[in-house]
């Protein structure tokens, strides 16, 4: 299991796909546009794709078809997106409950966690309503719930793990480049 801003491991060091995941709000679709233009990648968002095939937005899908209908979407989606080369993926949050997600993420690039307190992401979501598994009395309860379920599945994922707090979609992505930049180095380079 990786610790914060552990180096990516030799296997993932070699692909040239980048995945983001973490709980909404942890800034995976801004540090991944910016990440991508830096890198000279393509960039795409996994929800924003599902709502450009479908025509709706991601609450009209889950106020349709449920959570297990979207969850269905989402997973052709990430078999779809993973399976690209040199792309900068922003994942949904909830993209890792599913096993062959998980699979996917992890065999075909280098997943990275963008993790945050539920506290963080509570003052980063209050005022979305796009958001429907927040649409509820005691959003930030829920964010702590969803945090303590998925974080196990975040780690198992990640090869890399940064800690958002309050840092700048500049400074988070250029923290992640030079840990990119750091593991496709020759050992030598690294460890002198």
């Amino acid at each position: 299991m990786p610790s914060s801003d552990q180096h990516f491991s030799e296997n993932a060091a070699h692909q040239d796909n980048i995945f983001l995941v973490g709980l909404m709000g942890a800034g995976k679709t801004s540090v991944g546009r910016m990440l991508a233009q830096r890198l000279d990648m393509t960039f795409f968002d996994a929800d924003a794709e599902i709502e450009r095939i479908t025509g709706v937005k991601i609450p009209v899908i889950f106020e349709i078809e449920g959570e297990s209908g979207f969850r269905s979407r989402e997973e052709k989606m990430i078999e779809q997106l993973t399976a690209m080369n040199g792309i900068v993926l922003a994942t949904g949050g909830g993209a890792v409950i599913s096993d062959t997600n998980r699979r996917f993420l992890k065999s075909r690039g280098r997943v990275i966690y963008l993790r945050a307190t539920p506290e963080d992401l509570w003052r980063r979501t209050r005022r979305d309503r796009n958001r429907p598994l927040l649409q509820t009395a005691d959003p930030l309860g829920k964010l702590r719930s969803l945090h303590e379920q998925r974080d196990p599945l975040y780690r198992e994922v990640a090869h890399l793990i940064v800690d958002t707090g309050s840092q700048s979609v500049a400074h988070l992505t250029s923290r992640i480049q030079q840990h990119l930049t750091d593991a496709d180095a020759p050992a030598s380079q690294t460890h002198p």
